[in-house]
């Protein structure tokens, strides 16, 4: 079943199209990164989904109920920590978590809520005194409160140390493994990369790819690079490097080749460069990141549209 589920999603704002068609659909159990710069559209689609706006066109459905003739029920039992949150500094953490237990209507452990978000010890202190990562996590024991099935992160790792991100981490995949779909948002892609199934990547309102990770990798020429140690690095080797299949681009870089490789194995192009060009010395491969797949389907120049 899909947890979320999104045809021919369009919102304007005036002239400007926020959402422009997007189809997209998020399945049961996923932990679904959902990547775009500034202004593509993340925040719009996210709040159609939530009904806090409506949509001009398209459909838009949450757990199975349509996400604008059933928002409260896709509200109930839907998560949230949004971009943009607060806490009341003179009450404490579990004051926090009474609160939204009575106004949700559940039966909730907060204790064991508590310490599911790493922050029991600090029940009973005053929000104000929290630091940045305690914040968050409070805040995200809120989303938690009545076992949501479906968990919306919003930038969830804004203004985290290292090791409070690792802790975000954590719990995202420990709540995952209880059953909860995560939809997650966010500008910090080594968290997304570490954490996500599948990634969907929107500019200017539009779908330009969904896959995962290694799948985004795979339909890039900046899937593998090679870096390749030869005796004879010259102009004239990185001519003759270039014209073997399944080379993309070569470069001299410091007393290496940098190769990229496109359409057949790393083996078969060192292969060919140690039998036809100069004997190889030593290499190494590096994956694209995510940030690097991230900047090939946002630049100015991609064409692609799906």
């Amino acid at each position: 079943m899909a947890a979320i589920e999104i045809e021919g999603l369009t919102k304007r704002f005036g002239d400007v199209r926020a959402v422009d068609g997007l189809d997209l659909r998020v399945e049961d159990g996923e932990i679904f990164g959902f990547l775009g710069p500034n202004g593509a559209g993340k925040s719009t689609t996210i709040d159609i989904l939530l009904d806090f706006i409506r949509p001009t066109d398209g459909s838009v459905r949450v757990l199975g109920h349509d996400a604008q003739a059933d928002g409260r029920a896709v509200r109930r039992r839907t998560g949230v920590l949004p971009d943009a949150y607060h806490v009341y500094d003179r009450l404490t953490g579990r004051q926090h978590l009474e609160f939204v237990r009575e106004l949700k209507g559940v039966d909730e452990d907060l204790s064991a809520l508590l310490e599911r978000v790493r922050i029991a010890d600090a029940a009973d202190r005053k929000a104000g005194g929290y630091s940045k990562g305690m914040r968050q996590r409070l805040v995200l024991a809120m989303a938690l409160t009545g076992d949501p099935d479906l968990l919306v992160l919003d930038e969830p790792s804004t203004g985290l140390d290292p090791n409070g991100a690792r802790e975000m981490r954590e719990i995202i995949r420990e709540e995952n493994s209880r059953g909860t779909t995560v939809f997650f948002s966010s500008h910090v892609m080594e968290q997304v990369e570490a954490v996500c199934d599948r990634v969907a990547i929107i500019d200017r309102g539009q779908l330009v790819a969904v896959d995962t990770i290694d799948g985004l990798r795979d339909s890039t020429e900046t899937g593998e690079t090679l870096f390749v140690y030869v005796a004879d690095h010259s102009e004239a080797v990185v001519e003759q490097v270039a014209s073997l299949d399944g080379v993309g681009s070569v470069s001299i870089d410091g007393d290496r080749l940098r190769v990229t490789v496109d359409g057949v194995s790393k083996f078969a192009v060192l292969h060919a460069i140690d039998a036809d060009v100069s004997p190889v010395q030593d290499f190494s491969v590096v994956e694209s990141s995510l940030e690097d797949l991230f900047g090939r389907y946002t630049n100015d120049e991609q064409e692609v549209r799906t």
